[in-house]
């Protein structure tokens, strides 16, 4: 494949593996806390990528290690407990739909702090992609009206984290290998997140013979190994290849797969939605074609 074969590629491989990720860590919710849930996805992430990549770490030069410390908290371990507490509280479809701002935080952040240009086009499409985002929330709103949207605040610090790692990764680590990046990220926070989920009392209250809480391991495993792990690796390899407005707007295409899984597991979607997902499709295309 061609480079712009393999940036739709990948960015469709994201929308439906980071789209899942969401209905999972709903139902890993019912068995653990947020706070768990963080520090168990960073420590299961960890596990796996140092056992099959742990080589790779040695391609990391002196100069790295500082924007690989910057991209692991901005980009993994802040928003990893953002998110997992916003969904104790809003749909797990809204959070995904929130977290549509990333590409517009991208946008501004990459200009003002980075000194990368954009088009108009990319600015239009990144606009339009926000039109049918807030027409999602407001909806979403409707439809559940007992729900506390001011959780929303954490996905938006979220993404703010995401432009800023985007944008880190374009400037200051497009020389090293996508998955090298990774594996440096986790190994830094193994030890952070070992810390974090002690203090929850997990291993005191750890029982193999509580069913709901072995589920929630298992959705937990699939959401870390496949969601986080192999995600970020192809995330970080868009990002080399592409540029960090087009990568971010995977966060457009992840609600569309999000609702789906949500629907499905039984929240509540109208047609006005639907019809939203049509405008961030459209603004997907144009911030690419902007290329």
């Amino acid at each position: 494949m061609n480079n712009q074969q393999q940036k739709w590629f990948y960015l469709i491989i994201l929308s439906i593996v980071w789209g899942s990720s969401f209905i999972l860590m709903k139902k890993a919710l019912l068995g653990i806390t947020p706070i768990q849930l963080g520090a168990l996805r960073m420590i299961f992430t960890a596990i796996f990528l140092l056992s099959i990549a742990f080589s790779s770490i040695k391609k990391i030069k002196k100069r790295h290690w500082k924007y690989i410390i910057y991209t692991a908290l901005a980009g993994t371990f802040i928003p990893g407990f953002l998110f997992a507490f916003a969904i104790t509280t809003i749909d797990s479809s809204i959070v995904s739909i929130l977290n549509s701002f990333t590409p517009f935080n991208t946008l501004i952040l990459g200009s003002i702090f980075f000194g990368f240009a954009f088009k108009k086009a990319q600015l239009y499409g990144v606009l339009i992609g926000l039109v049918g985002t807030s027409v999602l929330i407001l909806k979403g709103a409707d439809l559940h009206p007992n729900q506390n949207y001011w959780y929303a605040l954490l996905i938006i610090i979220a993404s703010v984290g995401y432009a800023f790692n985007a944008n880190m990764l374009k400037k200051y680590l497009h020389d090293l290998d996508a998955l090298a990046i990774t594996t440096g990220n986790f190994l830094l926070l193994i030890i952070p997140a070992t810390i974090v989920l002690c203090c929850t009392n997990f291993f005191e209250d750890f029982d193999s013979r509580n069913e709901v809480l072995m589920q929630s391991i298992g959705y937990l495993a699939v959401l870390s190994v496949v969601g986080t792990g192999i995600a970020k690796t192809i995330y970080n390899k868009l990002v080399h290849i592409s540029d960090p407005v087009f990568s971010s707007s995977v966060t457009y295409l992840i609600p569309l797969v999000a609702i789906f899984w949500g629907v499905l597991d039984g929240e509540k979607l109208s047609l006005i939605q639907v019809f939203s997902g049509v405008i961030i499709l459209v603004g997907v295309y144009l911030v690419n074609r902007a290329k």
